[in-house]
């Protein structure tokens, strides 16, 4: 075989994430004793039927999700939590390849996770990072399916805030797939349920976290990204508050808030709305995920003892 045709499939490989398929290789210039020798010598690695990567040549998880989609044949695209990942959604894992097929007819994969279904048209496809996936709306439904509502939520907020998507484009989505059984059509619907599409999407999956365990606390929903000021002057921005309360609530991650710079910053500002008679109160991750039980138990309390 001359070495224009194995320039000229590297060349390919490269442009798509390492991997090509026994159909690129045939319009590259190989015969199929050429593709056998290559495949037996070790030159090529079969990573599905039909779907092949250099030997030597890393893998990313970008790669092997388009080699889970080649493998699924005909229109079969990225979807559910692996669309997710590509989005930056809340929820999306890089660590097994999920896709949505019209049928799947070859063996089964343990790093691939695949969904059949016949109700996968145009209007669900798109083409992201230069793999085949599920436009964010049909992202968005499909997550309902295999994740927890709370995390679709985080999601629809994440994409309308990139721009991704609207509260319209996503309601029309869900009417157009809504059936009777269909998952994820109650995950999304509640979503946008809690939504307001007047105002504006939450600014983090923190955000969109806390305004959810308040809301299933039966508390008040706080002002997000809040300017604290006095008499004009810019004093904080704080990630939530209860102006007429004073109240003020702080995510508190663990990279942010870890070396003496972030404690003395930390105790500065809190020295300086004390100060003005607001109380600071910060809550974590891990308190969110866990129910928030003590985290809304000082709200509430805080909230009552301004009242």
């Amino acid at each position: 075989m001359s070495t224009g045709a194995d320039a000229a499939i590297a060349a390919f490989a490269a442009g798509h994430y390492g991997v090509f398929t026994h159909r690129h290789a045939r319009a590259a210039g190989f015969s199929q004793a050429a593709i056998k020798t290559r495949l037996l010598s070790g030159r090529w690695t079969r990573v599905h039927e039909d779907v092949y990567v250099m030997a030597g040549a890393p893998l990313s998880w970008q790669g092997r999700l388009l080699a889970a989609c080649w493998a699924g044949g005909f229109r079969a695209v990225a979807s559910h939590r692996s669309a997710a990942a590509l989005y930056g959604f809340a929820g999306g894992r890089q660590e097994i390849a999920e896709i949505t097929c019209p049928r799947w007819r070859r063996a089964r994969h343990p790093q691939v996770e695949v969904h059949e279904t016949k109700a996968l048209g145009p209007l669900d496809i798109g083409l992201v990072e230069g793999l085949p996936a599920t436009t964010p709306e049909r992202t968005l439904f499909d997550m309902g399916a295999v994740c927890r509502p709370t995390v679709v939520l985080m999601g629809f907020d994440k994409a309308r805030k990139n721009g991704l998507v609207t509260y319209a484009s996503v309601d029309t989505t869900l009417r157009r797939l809504a059936r009777p059984g269909r998952p994820g059509v109650r995950a999304l619907r509640w979503a946008l349920s809690v939504r307001d599409p007047r105002q504006a999407p939450s600014e983090s999956e923190m955000e969109t976290l806390m305004l959810e365990v308040l809301r299933r606390h039966g508390l008040p929903a706080p002002i997000p990204q809040y300017e604290i000021r006095k008499q004009g002057r810019f004093i904080a921005r704080v990630d939530a508050a209860y102006p007429e309360a004073r109240i003020a609530i702080e995510y508190q991650s663990y990279q942010e808030h870890v070396g003496p710079e972030p404690l003395v910053s930390d105790n500065r500002r809190r020295s300086r709305l004390r100060a003005l008679r607001w109380e600071m109160l910060g809550v974590t991750y891990p308190e969110l995920q866990d129910g928030g039980e003590l985290f809304c138990a000082a709200i509430r309390t805080a909230l009552t003892d301004a009242a």
